[in-house]
């Protein structure tokens, strides 16, 4: 099943957030402290290697509570961990913050997935199912394409 969060899923948000908005109660905006998140511009360069891949995505929070990405699980690899880059060197970390009312950015050179221990070569054209699990918000099934190796996006990833 492919889930993709999306102008219905913000247009169904805001609404609600304005239903909340209309009663006698002057204690504002109840989900104001929750995150609202949402993953677009999701893809994996097709691999080079037979056992190891990369991933880039945007989580974007437009809720008024940070949430972290603290781990992603898909069927095409043993395990998928998450790395930052600082200076230059790419380390495993346990979690990525995305910030209230901001976004967190996978992006080649940058933050990004690493997909480990692959069970299939995913090859250009076809899609990786992923699933990205946060500390304070629900799964998210995600639908990667899988891109040529050289491909760079239009959009800064």
């Amino acid at each position: 099943m492919r889930l993709r969060l999306g102008p219905p899923a913000l247009v169904i948000a805001g609404a609600l957030a304005l239903a909340g908005c209309g009663g006698s109660d002057s204690g504002g905006d109840s989900d104001s402290g929750k995150p609202e998140l949402s993953v677009g511009s999701a893809y994996m360069p097709q691999p080079v290697s037979e056992d190891m891949a990369a991933g880039f995505l945007t989580v974007t929070n437009k809720g008024g509570a940070a949430d972290d990405l603290t781990s992603v699980t898909s069927d095409v690899a043993g395990q998928v961990t998450v790395h930052e880059t600082v200076d230059g060197a790419m380390q495993e970390v346990k979690g990525l913050k995305i910030p209230a009312g901001g976004r967190l950015e996978l992006r080649s050179g940058g933050d990004h997935l690493m997909f480990e221990q692959l069970k299939r070569k995913p090859k250009e054209g076809q899609t990786v199912s992923v699933e990205l699990h946060f500390a304070h918000s629900a799964p998210v099934k995600v639908e990667m394409p899988v891109k040529p190796a050289t491909y760079t996006p239009k959009t800064g990833h």
